[in-house]
C-alpha cells in the first residue's frame, strides 16, 4: 500500500492569486524558505520537487512557469485545471478553499528522491513553420512564414483550409528541444489566423508533428524509466484532456489505465501540462522513488 508519508517528508503550499495581474512568485518562494528554514538556492535538487496547479482558463501558465524558472532551479511539474470541456470557469484548491484566476504551488521534500517523465505520442514530419506574426496574449498565430497562418498550416499538412480542424488532434506543432517535441496544439481558426492552446512566440521555429500510439508509447516510456530507476513507489500523472478525448474515442481508456498496474497512481485530465514550460497533448508525471 502506498501512502504519501512513505515518500514525502514535508510539504508546503502557497496560493498565488490574481494571475491576470503581476504574478508574485517571489512571495511564494519566501513562504517556502520560511517553512523549510532554508534559502531556495541551497535546496537539494534531488530531494525537493515542486507541484504546480493552475486555473486552466487563466491564460497565465506560460508567465507563471517563466517566473518559477527565474526564481529557482527546483523542478516543478503539474497541470492546468479543467471543467470537462465547458471552458467556463476552472478552480484550484488549497487548505479547503477554492480559487479561480489563481495557482497553487507546492514544494515537497522527499525521502528517496524522484524523477519526472514527460511523454507525448508524436513524431516530427520534417515540415517546419516559423511564426512570423503572433498575438502572444491571445495565443494566436497570425502568420507562418509570412503567409496567413491558416494557409501556411494547411499547405504544410496537405489539407484544404476548410478541412484543417479535422487534423488538429493528429497534426499539432512542436517546439523541438534536443530532438524532443514540446507540443503546441491548435484550438480553433479565427479568420485566417490560428488560436492555440499554448503560447507561440514570434520567430519560433516549429515542426509539424504526426500522431502515434498513446498506449504503446506511454507503456514503453514508463517501462524504460522503471527499468532505469529499479523501483517506482507511486506517481502523479498530469494527463492532457486531448489525450483523454483520443483514448475515449478509440475506447482505450481501460487499456491506458492498465499501463500503471502495480504502481500506485493518481492524476487528472489537464487543460495543459507544466514542466520547464507549458505544453499540450502530453503527460507530465512525477515519479516517486
Amino acid at each position: 500500500m502506498f501512502l504519501p508519508g512513505d515518500v514525502v517528508e514535508d510539504v508546503c503550499a502557497a496560493v498565488i492569486e490574481n494571475l491576470h495581474a503581476e504574478i508574485p512568485v517571489s512571495q511564494a518562494f519566501a513562504h517556502f524558505e520560511g517553512h523549510f528554514q532554508l534559502p531556495v538556492s541551497s535546496l537539494d535538487l534531488t530531494r525537493y520537487v515542486g507541484l504546480v496547479l493552475i486555473d486552466g482558463l487563466s491564460g497565465a501558465s506560460e508567465r507563471l512557469m517563466e517566473k518559477i524558472g527565474d526564481h529557482s532551479d527546483v523542478l516543478f511539474v503539474g497541470g492546468a485545471a479543467g471543467d470537462d470541456m465547458k471552458f467556463r470557469k476552472t478552480y484550484v484548491c488549497a487548505a479547503g478553499e477554492a480559487h479561480t484566476d489563481a495557482a497553487v504551488l507546492l514544494l515537497l521534500r522527499l525521502k528517496n528522491g524522484f524523477d519526472i517523465l514527460k511523454t507525448q505520442s508524436f513524431l516530427p514530419t520534417g515540415k517546419r513553420l516559423v511564426a512570423t506574426q503572433v498575438d502572444e496574449a491571445r495565443r494566436m498565430v497570425i502568420q507562418f512564414d509570412g503567409k496567413p497562418a491558416l494557409q501556411a498550416y494547411a499547405e504544410a499538412i496537405g489539407a484544404r483550409p476548410r478541412g484543417v480542424p479535422d487534423h488538429f488532434m493528429d497534426r499539432p506543432l512542436g517546439l523541438m528541444i534536443n530532438g524532443e517535441p514540446f507540443v503546441r496544439s491548435p484550438q480553433r481558426i479565427d479568420g485566417n489566423s490560428m488560436v492555440f492552446y499554448c503560447q507561440i512566440k514570434e520567430g519560433m521555429h516549429l515542426e509539424v508533428l504526426k500522431g502515434t500510439d498513446i498506449v504503446a508509447d506511454t507503456r514503453a516510456a514508463l517501462a524504460a524509466r522503471k527499468s532505469a530507476l529499479g523501483h517506482i513507489s507511486g506517481l502523479i500523472d498530469f494527463h492532457c484532456i486531448l489525450r483523454t478525448l483520443e483514448l475515449r474515442s478509440e475506447k482505450r481508456c481501460d487499456e491506458y489505465g492498465s499501463i500503471f498496474s502495480g504502481i500506485p497512481a493518481i492524476g487528472f485530465s489537464t487543460y495543459g501540462e507544466e514542466y520547464l514550460g507549458h505544453m499540450n497533448q502530453t503527460s507530465t508525471m512525477l515519479l516517486f522513488r
